[in-house]
């Protein structure tokens, strides 16, 4: 009733627009002076890392570009990494459903406060002078603060597509280090020494070369063979025997290679 009577009041649209042009005069020439805050760098950063990754986009298929780059980066060979491409596609639209749905919930959020306040000042507008500058400088103030919100969310989602595209790179390194070609080498050899299984430093040496790895990654694999062929001599019976016939075929061909080279009579043949 009194907020009725207030209206009414005959002195009311007189004294109203008083209050405006007092208000227009001091505090919002002071407010309007302050300029814009410029775009975040760091939100920038993370904005292009999530669209770079295929987290945040158009797309719902759930980082289909950035699961595409990695399968290229990875050389595409074999049904391992077809398995290794298929799980980082899944973790990564895991990723971004969750950033998803988090971003939807503080949108939402920042949609219905900002509402509440521009009724609020739209009431407040019939008993104190409100202009739409007023509440177009309210509204930016909420976007902002939701705007550091969202950072947060940001900025631990492009912590775990890290984390997991490491965990990925490290997967496809390993793999790359020790194709199969490198380990039909080094079996070879160890199948062939299997009595004193240790090979020597040069040996070491030429092994590495031949596979493309590093000396001590031979010595690595010489001791991780070694302790799983002891464990389980069994399970590596039939691969041993696998290597053995291959040894012995190679021996069989370069005998007869030999022997074919020594084939052509000469005068001294008999002796």
């Amino acid at each position: 009733s009194r907020k009725h009577a207030l209206n009414c009041h005959r002195m009311k649209p007189a004294l109203f627009n008083v209050l405006c042009e007092i208000k227009e005069k001091t505090v919002l020439s002071i407010r309007g002076a302050q300029e814009e805050e410029p775009t975040d760098p760091q939100l920038m950063r993370l904005d292009n890392m999530l669209l770079a990754e295929g987290v945040a986009g158009p797309e719902k298929g759930g980082g289909s570009a950035a699961a595409a780059a990695a399968a290229a980066a990875s050389g595409g060979a074999g049904s391992d990494n077809s398995v290794e491409h298929s799980d980082y596609r899944a973790k990564l639209s895991q990723i971004r459903q969750i950033y998803h749905t988090e971003l939807e919930k503080y949108e939402q959020a920042c949609n219905e406060f900002t509402t509440h306040v521009m009724n609020l000042l739209r009431e407040q507008s019939r008993t104190r002078p409100i202009s739409p500058k007023e509440i177009e400088r309210m509204v930016s103030i909420i976007h902002r603060k939701f705007s550091s919100i969202q950072m947060q969310l940001k900025q631990s989602t492009c912590e775990a597509v890290m984390i997991l595209r490491s965990r990925f790179l490290d997967a496809r390194r390993k793999r790359r280090n020790f194709n199969k070609q490198a380990t039909e080498i080094l079996n070879e050899y160890f199948y062939s020494h299997l009595s004193n299984p240790y090979p020597s430093e040069e040996a070491k040496e030429e092994l590495a070369k031949k596979c493309g790895i590093t000396v001590s990654q031979v010595s690595n694999w010489f001791g991780n063979k070694r302790i799983r062929y002891k464990k389980n001599i069994g399970k590596f019976q039939e691969e041993a025997n696998i290597y053995a016939a291959k040894t012995a075929v190679t021996a069989t061909n370069v005998s007869a290679h030999g022997s074919q080279a020594n084939s052509p009579s000469t005068p001294n043949s008999a002796g």
